[in-house]
């Protein structure tokens, strides 16, 4: 599809308004996230799209989010990885089911890995997805109508919901769907806007070079939110829901969900003076000594040396692509509340504060 679908949208007055994007078919953190907002009929939900996808349940976050509408509250955008009905339209090519079905083996996940399963196909003895598109789109019609009919952006009169980012320089309707659904590192270009554009798509802890943080970026010269935590992309990532008091407040808070056990802080700790992150898309690492927890690894491209857990590394060869990962040495008081994400014989991979790094005192 290359025109969008623009929603205007004028929220109930005295009611929050929660963002949530980037759910990809995460039930427990979706749910875990609307617990911690204390979520309820007088708030307004609104869901910046990537809500399926790469996660284990996306045809059950889909029909969560269907049941939801129904109630009146709750608004849904498409994302990058929600656009399946596009599958069915008449411009669409053939010779894409075979990728598709490709993906569907490869990835072992998502929207239709799910329908296929849900409706007695088994993928793997699928030999030509073609075949089945039809069967699908008749035993999930609702579910199709769904995703048919979904906006790419929500308008209101002081903010744009839309997933990846967009353009000052055009109406929206002028867009095309990618330049809504498909930017990278939409805080880095040179974009100011006249309304809030609130967005999900592109993690931020990506936008951290020596520190990751998956909290909420709020940048006010250019009034773009960014919210994705990296939910189901990221090890230690969360799922942020932000939150406005009322339609006309820019005074943004926030909560996050992730499963980590939290524990107490017992010793002082000062923070490290030199670290750096590598992450998703410059990840190359050259593997100096290789050990069974841990690996000394040089960074192909910056030539940084770092120790990592030898699990993060993809590939047992000398040269290889690892998962994110960092030194950065959090600094810490007793007392503290951390969240462990990795426990390790040198010390704990915590999280505090939404920031992620390295712990070597007690924990409580």
């Amino acid at each position: 599809m290359s025109t969008p679908r623009i929603a205007r949208w004028t929220p109930p007055p005295g009611r929050r308004l929660l963002v949530i994007s980037d759910i990809h078919g995460n039930v427990p953190y979706f749910e875990g996230a609307l617990r911690r907002a204390g979520f309820s009929d007088r708030d307004e939900l609104i869901v910046d799209g990537d809500f399926l996808e790469k996660g284990a349940e996306s045809l059950k976050m889909l029909r969560i989010l269907m049941e939801l509408s129904r109630r009146g509250n709750t608004r849904v955008l498409l994302g990058n990885c929600d656009d399946w009905y596009d599958i069915y339209l008449p411009d669409w090519k053939q010779e894409n089911d075979e990728r598709l079905l490709q993906y569907m083996l490869w990835r072992k996940s998502g929207l239709l890995w799910d329908m296929c399963n849900a409706a007695g196909v088994d993928p793997f003895e699928m030999g030509d997805f073609s075949a089945v598109k039809a069967d699908l789109l008749r035993a999930f019609p609702a579910e199709w109508a769904f995703l048919r009919d979904l906006p790419h952006a929500i308008e209101t009169e002081r903010f744009v919901f839309v997933h990846a980012g967009m353009r000052p320089d055009k109406p929206l309707r002028e867009h095309r769907v990618e330049e809504l659904t498909k930017v990278e590192h939409f805080l880095t270009l040179d974009r100011h806007f006249e309304k809030w554009a609130v967005v999900g798509h592109w993690p931020v802890v990506l936008y951290g070079t020596d520190r990751v943080c998956a909290n909420p970026i709020i940048d006010r010269d250019k009034r773009i939110a960014s919210i994705d935590g990296g939910c189901v992309l990221k090890d230690d990532g969360q799922l942020n829901c932000l939150i406005l008091p009322h339609r006309d407040s820019e005074d943004f808070g926030f909560v996050s969900f992730d499963p980590f056990p939290v524990r107490t802080v017992l010793d002082e700790q000062e923070g490290g003076s030199r670290s750096y992150y590598i992450r998703w898309g410059d990840s190359t690492v050259e593997v100096l000594e290789r050990g069974e927890e841990f690996s000394r690894c040089r960074h192909r491209r910056t030539g940084y040396e770092m120790e990592i857990l030898t699990k993060y590394l993809f590939t047992d060869n000398p040269v290889t692509d690892c998962n994110d990962c960092t030194d950065y040495v959090l600094p810490l008081r007793p007392g503290d509340r951390v969240r462990v994400v990795e426990e390790t014989s040198r010390g704990y991979f915590v999280k505090h504060k939404g920031v992620s790094g390295w712990y070597y005192g007690g924990l409580l």
